[in-house]
């Protein structure tokens, strides 16, 4: 049998020789190894045998094919094989290294800070975000991240004490046992508390920059939770003055618009923190949370005074001027309405109940001056157990929310006859524009519920600036690229109904009013004052001028019901409010969001 050759498989450096002449081989074992460009390559004999000749020494350099090392095949002798069940399962030292890096990423690594997160009835980063993803489809990023201070702090307590630099975040499902994988797919992260309390660091910053990317490239929705102080001043490695040049807070605007976003807070969140915050499209704050553009070593260092952190933007504060979109209880709660919240933006789902829409008929009064519940309406009309309201604590002239019609997903605007009759303020003026971009923004249908006496009036109201509040209603009403509808429920007055409307009554794809609508173009009341002052001046008895006022009020309430309006091609049609479900749903299916509809830039934050 002819010997086998164990040539050079490349150009290389002969590195080390296993064997000498003599000396028995068997197949697979290695005889020598070189090297070319620092890599080494193993050169094995293919058969048993004896080692007739080693052709080079070690140092050599030869030519790729050059004989190394001969072998003539035979028989050899061999020990003992050992018993494979014998032999512990033996990790590499890298994969060793990582199994423990990864170990002190967990929140049992760390119990003391564990353990005061949940004496304050609080979850940690981590078990938050364990509960918001579906079960394991949590890809990380920056893992391995520690606080840049090495000049203050050895590397092995960063390791073990600052984990992420503060921050974990990746990509992970949310509702995916309802959604498709495409569409369930989001961007999460979250503030760590333990870690240096929330603060912002150099490479937290790189980190939040290299997601935001990634949102923005694949179409991710994102969560955050956004607990936490502000800037670092405790980092030394970093090549900076200011940071001021940090892409972060331009990386996350630019989602605005182009995909959902959701901040969660719970606790203290000031500073960049809340600049990341007010970005997001919703706020879901717990009654803990105080959130400030500064935080109290600011404002003292600022000269105006010394405040508690507890004292800066409440909640009671942040939801009443609108800056917090839902309240909930804790933080389970948060991530359950942040699921919730985002399954509206996921798609339809096949599974609905809804109230028996003969229910409708009775909602709005027969006496035309009495006030009711718009949310009766809103219940009845859309799917049961979906609606979810934003901004209920600001502008309540102005009601908003999200919710389904046969699973379908729609965004709801509707005036609150309970406040003010129904009029628009400035606060819902804002209220409602904004939400309208919310919507149009991420494509979902609206439908306008119309009970205005229209918009409100007086030199009170005109300090709040609502001529150019109002005209914002206008201004996004006619730029909305989503089908639209509006419902009058009863009265439909002047500008604040074209509002409500899109600006005009023809501008949504379908309008149409209960049997209740009362459609005029200022309030019959005024309208009557006004339009016959002069006519009745001139009755001198009392009795009598207040006789013929009722009966003008009359006349015109009789010319502006929804019936006679209809006639008159003011809107589509009068329906029985039992009907009103269908035809809306009949609109969505007829009527299906334009994937490439323009896009709108931005959402106003506010």
């Amino acid at each position: 049998m002819d010997p086998f050759i164990a040539v050079a498989p490349t150009d290389c450096t002969v590195v080390r020789l296993d064997v000498a002449a003599g000396d028995e081989v068997g197949a697979g074992a290695v005889i020598a190894i070189v090297e070319v460009m620092k890599i080494e390559h193993l050169v094995t004999s293919d058969v048993d045998g004896t080692v007739e000749s080693v052709a080079v020494t070690v140092g050599d350099v030869v030519d790729r094919g050059a004989e190394l090392v001969r072998v003539v095949p035979g028989s050899i002798t061999r020990g003992a094989e050992p018993d494979p069940a014998d032999a512990a399962p033996r990790i590499r030292a890298d994969l060793e290294e990582l199994h423990e890096r990864r170990r002190l990423l967990a929140d049992e690594s760390r119990p003391e800070a564990v353990a005061k997160v949940h004496a304050r009835g609080r979850r940690t980063a981590r078990e938050n975000l364990a509960d918001l993803v579906d079960d394991g489809s949590f890809e990380e990023y920056g893992s391995f991240m520690y606080a840049a201070q090495t000049a203050r702090r050895s590397r092995d307590d960063l390791i073990a004490n600052t984990p992420g630099d503060g921050i974990v975040g990746g990509i992970g499902r949310i509702n995916g046992d309802r959604f498709a994988d495409e569409a369930s797919r989001c961007a999460v992260m979250s503030y760590d508390y333990t870690v240096l309390a929330g603060t912002q660091g150099y490479r937290g910053h790189q980190k939040k920059d290299r997601l935001f990317e990634i949102c923005e490239r694949l179409r991710l929705p994102l969560v955050l939770f956004a607990e936490g102080g502000g800037g670092r001043p405790g980092d030394t490695d970093v090549p900076i003055i200011a940071g001021l040049n940090v892409a972060s807070f331009a990386a996350i605007s630019r989602l605005s618009g182009l995909v959902p976003t959701v901040a969660i807070v719970s606790g203290r969140c000031f500073a960049g923190n809340a600049a990341l915050a007010a970005v997001c499209d919703v706020i879901i704050a717990t009654p803990d949370a105080n959130l400030g553009m500064a935080g109290p070593a600011m404002i003292e260092g600022g000269g105006l005074g010394v405040f508690a952190p507890e004292d800066i933007g409440p909640v009671d504060v942040q939801t009443a001027n609108g800056v917090i979109d839902i309240v909930v209880p804790d933080d389970a709660a948060a991530v359950a309405t942040a699921k919730q919240y985002l399954s509206y933006f996921q798609g339809p789902i096949d599974t609905w109940e809804c109230a028996d829409q003969t229910q409708l008929r009775e909602v709005v009064p027969e006496n035309r001056k009495r006030a009711y519940q718009v949310r009766d309406v809103i219940d009845l009309l859309c799917d049961r157990e979906t609606w979810l309201e934003l901004r209920s604590g600001f502008g309540e002239g102005m009601v908003t929310g999200l919710a389904r019609l046969e699973g379908r997903p729609i965004g709801v605007v509707a005036n609150n006859p309970m406040h003010l009759g129904g009029a628009i303020d400035a606060d819902g003026a804002d209220k409602a524009a904004r939400f309208l971009q919310l919507c149009d923004g991420h494509g979902l249908p609206i439908v306008n519920l119309c009970d205005t006496p229209g918009f409100m009036v007086g030199p009170e109201a005109e300090k709040q600036a609502q001529v150019r509040r109002f005209g914002r209603m206008f201004v996004v009403g006619a730029s909305l690229t989503v089908p639209f509808a509006t419902v009058i429920l009863r009265k439909a007055v002047g500008l604040g109904a074209q509002a409500m409307a899109g600006g005009s009554f023809h501008a949504p794809l379908l309008t149409v009013s209960w049997p209740t609508g009362e459609v005029s173009g200022m309030g019959i009341e005024g309208a009557v004052t006004l339009g016959a002052r002069r006519e009745l001046d001139a009755i001198e008895d009392p009795d009598e001028r207040a006789a013929a006022y009722d009966e003008r009020v009359d006349a015109m309430y009789e010319r502006s019901k929804a019936l006679n309006a209809a006639a008159h091609n003011e809107f589509d049609d009068v329906i029985d409010p039992a009907e009103t479900r269908r035809r809306l749903v009949n609109l969505l299916r007829a009527a299906p969001v334009d994937p490439d509809r323009p896009r709108r830039p931005h959402i106003d934050t506010w």
